[in-house]
Protein backbone atom coordinates (compact mmCIF):
# COMPACT_ATOMS: atom_id res chain seq x y z
CA UNK A 1 0.00 0.00 0.00
CA UNK A 2 1.55 3.29 -1.12
CA UNK A 3 1.82 5.93 1.58
CA UNK A 4 1.14 9.50 0.51
CA UNK A 5 0.37 12.06 3.19
CA UNK A 6 -0.10 10.30 6.55
CA UNK A 7 -3.74 10.77 7.50
CA UNK A 8 -5.60 11.10 10.78
CA UNK A 9 -8.63 8.84 10.37
CA UNK A 10 -11.56 8.51 12.78
CA UNK A 11 -14.25 5.84 12.37
CA UNK A 12 -17.65 6.55 13.95
CA UNK A 13 -20.30 3.88 14.51
CA UNK A 14 -22.84 2.93 17.14
CA UNK A 15 -22.65 -0.66 18.27
CA UNK A 16 -19.29 -2.51 18.47
CA UNK A 17 -20.75 -5.85 17.41
CA UNK A 18 -21.23 -7.77 14.18
CA UNK A 19 -20.15 -6.92 10.66
CA UNK A 20 -19.64 -3.17 11.08
CA UNK A 21 -17.22 -3.78 13.93
CA UNK A 22 -15.36 -6.40 11.90
CA UNK A 23 -15.17 -4.02 8.92
CA UNK A 24 -13.77 -1.19 11.01
CA UNK A 25 -11.25 -3.44 12.79
CA UNK A 26 -9.81 -4.56 9.46
CA UNK A 27 -9.52 -0.98 8.20
CA UNK A 28 -7.92 0.14 11.45
CA UNK A 29 -5.26 -2.57 11.30
CA UNK A 30 -4.45 -2.18 7.60
CA UNK A 31 -4.30 1.62 7.66
CA UNK A 32 -2.30 1.78 10.87
CA UNK A 33 0.27 -0.61 9.39
CA UNK A 34 0.42 1.69 6.35
CA UNK A 35 1.56 4.57 8.55
CA UNK A 36 -1.67 6.41 9.28
CA UNK A 37 -3.09 7.49 12.64
CA UNK A 38 -6.45 5.87 13.32
CA UNK A 39 -9.10 6.07 16.02
CA UNK A 40 -12.59 4.80 16.84
CA UNK A 41 -15.63 6.53 18.33
CA UNK A 42 -18.54 4.26 19.25
CA UNK A 43 -21.24 3.48 21.80
CA UNK A 44 -20.28 2.79 25.40
CA UNK A 45 -23.42 0.87 26.39
CA UNK A 46 -23.27 -2.15 24.04
CA UNK A 47 -20.90 -5.08 23.77
CA UNK A 48 -19.55 -7.38 26.45
CA UNK A 49 -16.45 -9.38 27.35
CA UNK A 50 -16.14 -10.82 23.86
CA UNK A 51 -16.21 -7.36 22.24
CA UNK A 52 -13.76 -6.08 24.86
CA UNK A 53 -11.31 -8.78 23.79
CA UNK A 54 -11.68 -7.64 20.17
CA UNK A 55 -10.92 -4.07 21.20
CA UNK A 56 -7.82 -5.37 22.97
CA UNK A 57 -6.68 -6.93 19.68
CA UNK A 58 -6.73 -3.63 17.81
CA UNK A 59 -5.78 -1.26 20.64
CA UNK A 60 -2.11 -1.19 19.51
CA UNK A 61 -3.28 0.22 16.16
CA UNK A 62 -5.45 2.98 17.66
CA UNK A 63 -3.00 5.88 17.86
CA UNK A 64 -5.97 8.28 18.01
CA UNK A 65 -7.46 6.19 20.78
CA UNK A 66 -10.79 4.54 21.52
CA UNK A 67 -13.54 7.02 22.44
CA UNK A 68 -16.80 5.62 23.79
CA UNK A 69 -19.90 7.72 24.45
CA UNK A 70 -23.55 6.69 25.02
CA UNK A 71 -25.26 6.40 21.61
CA UNK A 72 -28.86 5.19 21.62
CA UNK A 73 -30.18 2.96 18.83
CA UNK A 74 -33.35 5.00 18.33
CA UNK A 75 -33.63 8.75 17.83
CA UNK A 76 -34.21 10.60 21.11
CA UNK A 77 -33.76 14.07 22.66
CA UNK A 78 -30.56 12.82 24.30
CA UNK A 79 -29.01 12.75 20.83
CA UNK A 80 -28.49 16.52 21.05
CA UNK A 81 -26.28 16.18 24.12
CA UNK A 82 -24.49 13.24 22.51
CA UNK A 83 -23.84 15.29 19.36
CA UNK A 84 -22.33 18.15 21.33
CA UNK A 85 -20.15 15.83 23.39
CA UNK A 86 -19.12 13.94 20.27
CA UNK A 87 -18.27 17.13 18.40
CA UNK A 88 -15.94 18.29 21.18
CA UNK A 89 -14.17 14.93 21.29
CA UNK A 90 -13.80 14.77 17.50
CA UNK A 91 -12.51 18.35 17.34
CA UNK A 92 -9.81 17.54 19.88
CA UNK A 93 -8.57 14.64 17.70
CA UNK A 94 -8.12 16.88 14.62
CA UNK A 95 -9.01 14.21 12.03
CA UNK A 96 -8.43 14.53 8.28
CA UNK A 97 -11.08 11.88 7.67
CA UNK A 98 -14.37 11.17 9.45
CA UNK A 99 -15.86 7.88 8.26
CA UNK A 100 -19.33 7.08 9.59
CA UNK A 101 -20.63 3.50 9.53
CA UNK A 102 -24.30 2.59 9.96
CA UNK A 103 -27.12 5.10 10.34
CA UNK A 104 -26.18 6.61 13.70
CA UNK A 105 -22.45 6.62 12.92
CA UNK A 106 -23.20 8.33 9.63
CA UNK A 107 -25.16 11.08 11.36
CA UNK A 108 -22.46 11.71 13.94
CA UNK A 109 -19.58 11.77 11.44
CA UNK A 110 -21.29 13.97 8.89
CA UNK A 111 -22.81 16.50 11.26
CA UNK A 112 -19.65 16.80 13.37
CA UNK A 113 -17.56 17.03 10.21
CA UNK A 114 -19.82 19.73 8.80
CA UNK A 115 -19.59 21.72 12.03
CA UNK A 116 -15.81 21.55 11.74
CA UNK A 117 -16.03 22.73 8.13
CA UNK A 118 -18.11 25.74 9.19
CA UNK A 119 -15.20 26.61 11.50
CA UNK A 120 -12.82 26.40 8.49
CA UNK A 121 -11.43 23.01 9.47
CA UNK A 122 -10.99 20.82 6.42
CA UNK A 123 -12.13 17.23 6.99
CA UNK A 124 -13.45 14.56 4.62
CA UNK A 125 -16.87 13.17 5.54
CA UNK A 126 -17.67 9.63 4.37
CA UNK A 127 -20.60 7.30 4.99
CA UNK A 128 -21.07 3.55 4.62
CA UNK A 129 -24.60 2.34 5.35
CA UNK A 130 -23.84 -1.40 5.92
CA UNK A 131 -27.52 -2.10 5.25
CA UNK A 132 -28.93 -0.24 8.25
CA UNK A 133 -31.43 2.38 7.15
CA UNK A 134 -31.67 0.77 3.70
CA UNK A 135 -33.62 -2.11 5.25
CA UNK A 136 -36.55 0.28 5.82
CA UNK A 137 -39.53 0.20 3.48
CA UNK A 138 -40.54 3.32 1.58
CA UNK A 139 -44.19 2.40 2.23
CA UNK A 140 -43.98 2.94 6.01
CA UNK A 141 -43.98 6.31 7.77
CA UNK A 142 -40.81 5.47 9.67
CA UNK A 143 -39.17 4.32 6.45
CA UNK A 144 -40.11 7.53 4.65
CA UNK A 145 -38.60 9.59 7.45
CA UNK A 146 -35.35 7.61 7.64
CA UNK A 147 -34.84 7.50 3.87
CA UNK A 148 -35.57 11.23 3.51
CA UNK A 149 -33.02 11.91 6.21
CA UNK A 150 -30.50 9.87 4.20
CA UNK A 151 -31.22 12.08 1.20
CA UNK A 152 -30.87 15.26 3.23
CA UNK A 153 -27.52 14.16 4.64
CA UNK A 154 -26.01 13.88 1.16
CA UNK A 155 -25.49 17.66 1.40
CA UNK A 156 -23.07 16.96 4.26
CA UNK A 157 -21.36 13.98 2.63
CA UNK A 158 -18.20 13.99 0.51
CA UNK A 159 -18.42 10.32 -0.48
CA UNK A 160 -20.72 7.31 -0.10
CA UNK A 161 -19.03 3.91 0.10
CA UNK A 162 -21.14 0.90 -0.87
CA UNK A 163 -19.98 -2.53 0.28
CA UNK A 164 -21.78 -4.48 -2.46
CA UNK A 165 -23.78 -3.93 -5.64
CA UNK A 166 -26.99 -4.73 -3.79
CA UNK A 167 -26.42 -1.88 -1.34
CA UNK A 168 -25.58 0.56 -4.15
CA UNK A 169 -28.68 -0.41 -6.13
CA UNK A 170 -30.94 -0.32 -3.07
CA UNK A 171 -29.71 3.15 -2.15
CA UNK A 172 -30.51 4.42 -5.65
CA UNK A 173 -33.96 2.80 -5.57
CA UNK A 174 -35.01 3.85 -2.06
CA UNK A 175 -33.11 7.10 -1.44
CA UNK A 176 -32.40 8.29 -4.98
CA UNK A 177 -29.52 8.55 -7.37
CA UNK A 178 -26.58 9.83 -5.28
CA UNK A 179 -25.69 13.49 -5.72
CA UNK A 180 -22.20 13.09 -4.30
CA UNK A 181 -19.13 10.95 -5.02
CA UNK A 182 -19.68 7.19 -4.64
CA UNK A 183 -17.45 4.13 -4.64
CA UNK A 184 -18.20 0.40 -4.62
CA UNK A 185 -15.69 -1.35 -2.34
CA UNK A 186 -16.48 -4.91 -1.31
CA UNK A 187 -16.04 -6.15 2.24
CA UNK A 188 -13.01 -8.39 2.55
CA UNK A 189 -11.28 -10.71 5.00
CA UNK A 190 -7.59 -11.05 5.83
CA UNK A 191 -5.12 -13.58 4.47
CA UNK A 192 -5.15 -15.37 7.84
CA UNK A 193 -8.89 -15.98 7.42
CA UNK A 194 -8.33 -18.16 4.35
CA UNK A 195 -7.25 -21.20 6.36
CA UNK A 196 -9.45 -24.32 6.52
CA UNK A 197 -10.77 -24.99 10.04
CA UNK A 198 -11.38 -28.71 10.70
CA UNK A 199 -14.42 -29.74 12.69
CA UNK A 200 -14.09 -31.29 16.12
CA UNK A 201 -14.85 -34.93 16.80
CA UNK A 202 -17.99 -33.86 18.68
CA UNK A 203 -19.18 -31.50 15.92
CA UNK A 204 -22.89 -30.85 15.39
CA UNK A 205 -24.68 -30.97 12.04
CA UNK A 206 -25.45 -27.24 11.77
CA UNK A 207 -24.45 -23.96 13.40
CA UNK A 208 -25.97 -20.50 13.40
CA UNK A 209 -23.49 -17.72 14.29
CA UNK A 210 -24.66 -14.15 14.75
CA UNK A 211 -26.90 -11.69 16.54
CA UNK A 212 -29.97 -13.20 18.18
CA UNK A 213 -32.64 -10.96 16.68
CA UNK A 214 -35.42 -11.69 14.20
CA UNK A 215 -33.79 -9.76 11.34
CA UNK A 216 -31.03 -12.39 11.30
CA UNK A 217 -33.51 -15.30 11.30
CA UNK A 218 -32.70 -17.46 14.37
CA UNK A 219 -36.39 -18.38 14.55
CA UNK A 220 -36.22 -19.59 10.94
CA UNK A 221 -33.17 -21.67 11.85
CA UNK A 222 -35.06 -23.40 14.66
CA UNK A 223 -38.13 -24.00 12.48
CA UNK A 224 -36.05 -25.31 9.54
CA UNK A 225 -34.02 -27.57 11.83
CA UNK A 226 -37.18 -29.36 12.98
CA UNK A 227 -38.36 -29.72 9.37
CA UNK A 228 -34.95 -31.06 8.30
CA UNK A 229 -35.22 -33.80 10.93
CA UNK A 230 -38.61 -34.77 9.52
CA UNK A 231 -37.29 -34.78 5.94
CA UNK A 232 -34.38 -37.05 6.84
CA UNK A 233 -36.31 -39.14 9.35
CA UNK A 234 -33.69 -38.94 12.10
CA UNK A 235 -32.61 -36.67 14.96
CA UNK A 236 -29.93 -34.06 14.26
CA UNK A 237 -27.85 -31.64 16.33
CA UNK A 238 -27.19 -27.90 16.10
CA UNK A 239 -25.77 -24.90 17.93
CA UNK A 240 -26.86 -21.27 18.02
CA UNK A 241 -23.86 -19.08 18.86
CA UNK A 242 -24.30 -15.40 19.65
CA UNK A 243 -25.93 -12.81 21.86
CA UNK A 244 -28.89 -10.54 21.39
CA UNK A 245 -32.15 -9.14 22.75
CA UNK A 246 -34.29 -12.16 21.80
CA UNK A 247 -32.11 -14.96 23.18
CA UNK A 248 -34.60 -16.09 25.83
CA UNK A 249 -37.45 -16.15 23.33
CA UNK A 250 -35.54 -18.48 21.01
CA UNK A 251 -34.68 -20.74 23.93
CA UNK A 252 -38.37 -20.95 24.85
CA UNK A 253 -39.22 -21.71 21.21
CA UNK A 254 -36.79 -24.66 21.21
CA UNK A 255 -38.09 -26.03 24.50
CA UNK A 256 -41.73 -25.77 23.37
CA UNK A 257 -40.92 -27.78 20.24
CA UNK A 258 -38.98 -30.44 22.12
CA UNK A 259 -35.65 -29.35 20.58
CA UNK A 260 -33.96 -28.12 23.76
CA UNK A 261 -31.57 -31.08 23.94
CA UNK A 262 -30.70 -31.11 20.22
CA UNK A 263 -30.08 -27.38 19.69
CA UNK A 264 -27.58 -25.89 22.10
CA UNK A 265 -26.93 -22.19 22.74
CA UNK A 266 -23.53 -20.60 23.36
CA UNK A 267 -22.55 -16.95 23.84
CA UNK A 268 -20.66 -14.98 21.19
CA UNK A 269 -17.11 -16.19 20.66
CA UNK A 270 -14.29 -15.83 18.18
CA UNK A 271 -15.51 -17.07 14.85
CA UNK A 272 -12.66 -19.53 14.35
CA UNK A 273 -13.66 -21.28 17.55
CA UNK A 274 -17.30 -21.39 16.44
CA UNK A 275 -16.40 -22.82 13.03
CA UNK A 276 -14.69 -25.81 14.63
CA UNK A 277 -18.05 -26.96 15.97
CA UNK A 278 -19.70 -27.83 12.62
CA UNK A 279 -19.11 -28.11 8.89
CA UNK A 280 -22.45 -26.59 7.88
CA UNK A 281 -23.08 -22.90 8.57
CA UNK A 282 -26.64 -21.60 8.19
CA UNK A 283 -27.25 -17.88 7.49
CA UNK A 284 -31.07 -17.51 7.51
CA UNK A 285 -31.24 -13.69 7.50
CA UNK A 286 -34.34 -11.83 6.43
CA UNK A 287 -32.17 -8.89 5.31
CA UNK A 288 -28.45 -8.23 4.91
CA UNK A 289 -25.96 -6.01 3.12
CA UNK A 290 -22.70 -7.98 2.79
CA UNK A 291 -22.40 -10.24 5.86
CA UNK A 292 -18.89 -11.09 6.98
CA UNK A 293 -20.01 -14.44 8.35
CA UNK A 294 -20.45 -15.73 4.77
CA UNK A 295 -16.95 -14.60 3.75
CA UNK A 296 -15.42 -15.97 6.94
CA UNK A 297 -17.22 -19.29 6.53
CA UNK A 298 -16.00 -19.70 2.96
CA UNK A 299 -12.47 -18.77 3.98
CA UNK A 300 -12.60 -21.47 6.66
CA UNK A 301 -13.79 -24.08 4.15
CA UNK A 302 -17.29 -24.36 5.59
CA UNK A 303 -20.47 -25.25 3.73
CA UNK A 304 -22.76 -22.22 3.57
CA UNK A 305 -26.57 -22.33 3.38
CA UNK A 306 -27.91 -18.79 3.15
CA UNK A 307 -30.92 -16.63 2.32
CA UNK A 308 -30.95 -14.96 -1.06
CA UNK A 309 -30.69 -11.46 0.40
CA UNK A 310 -28.35 -8.50 0.13
CA UNK A 311 -24.93 -9.13 -1.37
CA UNK A 312 -24.85 -12.85 -0.52
CA UNK A 313 -25.57 -13.91 -4.14
CA UNK A 314 -22.59 -11.77 -5.20
CA UNK A 315 -20.40 -14.09 -3.11
CA UNK A 316 -22.00 -17.50 -3.59
CA UNK A 317 -23.16 -16.88 -7.17
CA UNK A 318 -26.57 -15.73 -8.35
CA UNK A 319 -27.60 -19.27 -9.33
CA UNK A 320 -26.06 -21.07 -6.35
CA UNK A 321 -27.95 -24.08 -5.01
CA UNK A 322 -26.95 -22.89 -1.53
CA UNK A 323 -29.31 -19.92 -1.71
CA UNK A 324 -32.83 -20.17 -0.28
CA UNK A 325 -35.87 -17.95 -0.35
CA UNK A 326 -35.68 -15.40 2.47
CA UNK A 327 -38.13 -16.07 5.31
CA UNK A 328 -39.05 -19.52 3.98
CA UNK A 329 -38.18 -22.24 6.50
CA UNK A 330 -39.45 -24.97 4.15
CA UNK A 331 -36.94 -23.97 1.48
CA UNK A 332 -34.22 -23.65 4.11
CA UNK A 333 -34.97 -27.14 5.43
CA UNK A 334 -34.87 -28.57 1.91
CA UNK A 335 -31.32 -27.32 1.33
CA UNK A 336 -30.18 -28.25 4.85
CA UNK A 337 -31.36 -31.81 4.15
CA UNK A 338 -29.58 -31.83 0.78
CA UNK A 339 -26.25 -30.93 2.37
CA UNK A 340 -26.43 -34.02 4.58
CA UNK A 341 -27.86 -36.44 2.01
CA UNK A 342 -26.14 -35.48 -1.27
CA UNK A 343 -22.58 -36.77 -1.82
CA UNK A 344 -20.00 -34.05 -2.63
CA UNK A 345 -22.62 -31.29 -2.17
CA UNK A 346 -19.96 -28.92 -0.82
CA UNK A 347 -17.55 -29.45 -3.71
CA UNK A 348 -20.32 -29.03 -6.28
CA UNK A 349 -21.88 -25.95 -4.71
CA UNK A 350 -19.35 -23.77 -2.86
CA UNK A 351 -17.17 -21.24 -4.76
CA UNK A 352 -13.45 -21.94 -4.83
CA UNK A 353 -11.42 -20.18 -2.09
CA UNK A 354 -9.13 -18.64 -4.73
CA UNK A 355 -12.11 -16.99 -6.42
CA UNK A 356 -13.35 -15.59 -3.10
CA UNK A 357 -9.89 -14.33 -2.13
CA UNK A 358 -9.44 -12.53 -5.46
CA UNK A 359 -12.44 -10.27 -4.81
CA UNK A 360 -13.15 -10.24 -1.08
CA UNK A 361 -9.75 -9.41 0.45
CA UNK A 362 -9.31 -6.97 3.32
CA UNK A 363 -6.02 -5.77 1.80
CA UNK A 364 -7.84 -4.79 -1.41
CA UNK A 365 -10.69 -3.24 0.60
CA UNK A 366 -8.33 -1.15 2.73
CA UNK A 367 -6.27 -0.07 -0.30
CA UNK A 368 -9.33 1.16 -2.18
CA UNK A 369 -10.78 2.93 0.86
CA UNK A 370 -7.45 4.67 1.49
CA UNK A 371 -7.25 5.74 -2.15
CA UNK A 372 -10.67 7.36 -1.75
CA UNK A 373 -9.57 9.14 1.43
CA UNK A 374 -6.60 10.66 -0.42
CA UNK A 375 -8.79 11.75 -3.33
CA UNK A 376 -10.92 13.70 -0.87
CA UNK A 377 -8.16 15.10 1.31
CA UNK A 378 -5.32 15.87 -1.11
CA UNK A 379 -6.07 18.92 -3.32
CA UNK A 380 -2.58 18.69 -4.84
CA UNK A 381 -3.63 15.44 -6.50
CA UNK A 382 -6.28 17.34 -8.43
CA UNK A 383 -9.10 15.69 -6.51
CA UNK A 384 -10.05 18.35 -4.01
CA UNK A 385 -13.19 17.92 -1.99
CA UNK A 386 -16.33 19.65 -3.30
CA UNK A 387 -17.46 22.77 -1.56
CA UNK A 388 -19.85 22.14 1.29
CA UNK A 389 -21.55 24.14 4.01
Amino acid sequence: MTIQKPLRILHCFRSPVGGIFRHVRDLVEEHSKAGHQVGILCDSSTGGEYEDSLFDDIRPYLSLGLTRVPIRRSISPSDLATMWDTYKKIKSLRPDVLHGHGAKGGVLARLAGSALRVNRYRVARLYTAHGGSLHYSRSSLSGQFVLRMERLQEYFTDALVFICEYERDTYARKVGKPRTKTRLIYNGIAERDFEPIPTRSDAVHFIYVGMLRDLKGPDLFVDAFAKTERLLGRPLSALMIGDGPDRDRYREMMVERGLGKRIGMLPAMRVHEAFSMAQNLVVPSRAEAMPYIVLEGLGAGKTIIASRVGGIPEVLGADSAALVEAGNSDDLARVMAETLSTPDWHAKTMPKPEAVKAVFSSAVMARDVLKLYHELVDPAAGRAMPAAP
